[in-house]
């Protein structure tokens, strides 16, 4: 009798049952943390990819994006926020002969006739030089036909019909302003870089990705800097000077309201002829429409050093009492005789030095100053070093060294023997109606309780002296025509002779005025220089600056003024109370 064998129990009793329960725990837990060091894993992997992509890989990618969304130079301003210069994508008109030359086969570059095609090119810009770009196309190599090219006459040019003619899209450096303040921001070479202004002293900050997104505001305001021009044209032309030079300055902070040197450049189309000049026209005293009369042409500056001189001898106690009076005779000095070309009474007082120009008045005080002092108020005033201004092109003066002998220092005082900027100048009146602390100029816009501490040059007492004598040479001397009504005008006049071959040119003559308004508070500094200006009948045919220069102040005052925050007041003036008997009597 066979007997089949009972099956194998699964489960047989308790232990069987909780060891099964454990190994499916076990199996549970083992997944789950299978799962979650799956996931862990991803997550790092995430994680340090995300890193990767932040450190290594997005830095340059966002930087890029970064630099295609800015311009490829930063933006220029004025201190009102109106754009100088800025940059824009443009086109070129790019001559290709190669575009017709399939493989190098050396067809034809034209379907027409490089004359033919000078000629449509004409009438799409009428400016075009065909002999020039006949010359080009004749040539058969590749070269630029013109820059800037509107999208409008690309079309044209497409329109035309030869493939040679290309258009390709750059980016170009426009200055919305044509020439205005052309001196004080010069232009972008071809090779990218700024040149000759302020283009060039922040070259690295508008092309640096991490600043050009912010545009720069510089001090000038375009306002007054087209006023300046101007007039100042108006008043080159009308005496066939052959150039004049412009400046108004803030006496408190230094900051440069407008700046102008003419004749001016268009920095849109900088030609050769406007940053160089022939060696033989640089004899006959022509320079370079770049160059910048106000900060890079040294001049001898005449009378308008006079008050200067009186604030040195005020200050130093040289001059006790403005009654005092010196000799109108003739001095000889060193073998040199100074003298006036109209003499007024035997005895003359430093009011009437200052209101007739006198320079034998001038000598004598500072015969009471003395040469040491004289040469350290000047050195005090930055007489002796460079201009204080951020442009590059910055001259030099011609400054004695040394002790100075007497008959060095006299002249001085009446402005000869020394060559200065029309800068310099500018810089030294407007510490000396300030309240007697010298600042450096800047182009930069001064931020309101930011400007600099400076130093001081005259007690404020010589200051407030000075303002009244500015005013009074206005009102009773050869500065009447730069008066204009209302705005407290007071300043000095210079006529000074060139210096040339074997002395100085005595029909050959540079004509200044330098000013202050209003002279009850003085705010801001205007000096205007004509080089060589001619006897005209616009100047009753004289070449003095009272008849040129100081007019040019005194039609730009009532036009600045108002946009500076000056307004005319009749009933306003400096008090003149205790000076007016010392003039009015003589």
């Amino acid at each position: 009798m066979s007997t089949l064998a009972a099956p194998r129990a699964i489960i047989s009793g308790p232990a069987g049952l909780g060891d099964h329960r454990r190994r499916s725990l076990l199996i549970a837990r083992l997944r789950l943390l299978l799962v979650i060091a799956v996931f862990a894993l991803v997550a790092v992997a995430a994680l340090v990819r995300i890193a990767w992509i932040g450190t290594v890989e997005s830095g340059p990618a966002q930087r890029s994006m970064a630099d295609d969304l800015l311009p490829p130079r930063g933006e220029i301003t004025d201190r009102n926020g109106v754009p100088l210069a800025r940059a824009f994508p443009a086109y070129a008109l790019w001559y290709n002969p190669d575009a017709m030359r399939e493989g190098g086969d050396g067809g034809p570059p034209l379907v027409r006739s490089p004359e033919e095609v000078t000629r449509k090119l004409k009438a799409i810009f009428p400016d075009l030089d065909t002999y020039e770009v006949t010359q080009k196309l004749a040539a058969g190599k590749p070269a630029y036909l013109r820059r800037r090219v509107l999208p409008e006459d690309a079309n044209r040019v497409f329109a035309i019909g030869e493939l040679a003619l290309e258009l390709p899209q750059e980016e170009d450096r426009h200055y919305p302003q044509g020439s205005l303040a052309a001196h004080v921001l010069g232009y972008v070479a071809a090779d990218g870089n700024g040149r000759v202004g302020m283009e060039q002293v922040l070259n690295d900050h508008l092309t640096d990705p991490a600043t050009r997104g912010e545009p720069i505001a510089l001090s000038i305001d375009m306002r007054v800097q087209g006023a300046l021009e101007d007039e100042l044209r108006r008043g080159m032309l009308s005496v066939d000077a052959v150039g004049a030079a412009g400046i108004v300055l803030d006496v408190d902070t230094g900051e440069v309201m407008a700046l102008a040197s003419l004749p001016e450049f268009d920095p849109n189309a900088v030609t050769s002829s406007d940053v160089r000049v022939t060696q033989a026209q640089r004899d006959r005293g022509i320079t370079a429409r770049a160059f910048n009369r106000v900060t890079n042409q040294v001049y001898e500056l005449g009378s308008t050093f006079k008050p200067l001189t009186v604030a040195a001898a005020i200050d130093s106690g040289a001059i006790t009492g403005l009654g005092r009076r010196w000799s109108t005779a003739p001095m000889k000095v060193g073998g040199y005789t100074i003298k006036d070309k109209k003499v007024r009474g035997s005895t003359i007082h430093a009011p009437d030095t200052l209101i007739y120009s006198s320079n034998v008045g001038t000598a004598r005080i500072v015969d009471e100053l003395g040469p040491a002092n004289l040469k350290r108020y000047m050195e005090d005033l930055g007489m002796n070093e460079r201009p204080y201004i951020e442009l590059p092109a910055r001259g030099f003066p011609i400054w004695a060294s040394g002790e100075w002998p007497r008959l060095r220092a006299m002249t001085v005082g009446y402005g000869h023997g020394i060559a200065v900027t029309p800068l310099h100048l500018a810089s030294a009146y407007a510490a000396m109606v300030n309240g007697g602390i010298w600042r450096p100029a800047t182009l930069k816009r001064v931020a309101p309780g930011h400007a600099p501490r400076g130093r001081r040059v005259f007690k404020p007492s010589t200051s407030a002296r000075m303002n009244q004598l500015l005013r009074m040479i206005s009102v009773y001397g050869t500065g009447r025509s730069a008066d204009a009504p209302g705005f407290r005008v007071g300043g000095k006049t210079g006529s000074a002779e060139k210096p040339g071959n074997g002395g100085y040119r005595q029909t050959t003559l540079v004509s200044t005025f330098a000013a202050a308004f209003p002279m009850d508070r003085p705010r801001y500094v205007i000096v205007a220089m004509l080089d060589e200006p001619k006897g005209t009948v616009a100047s009753s045919f004289q070449r003095t600056a009272a008849w040129n220069a100081a007019p040019i102040v005194g039609r730009l005052v009532p036009r600045i003024g108002p946009q500076l925050g000056v307004l005319p007041d009749a009933d306003r003036d400096i008090d003149l109370t205790d000076l007016r008997p010392l003039v009015e009597t003589n």
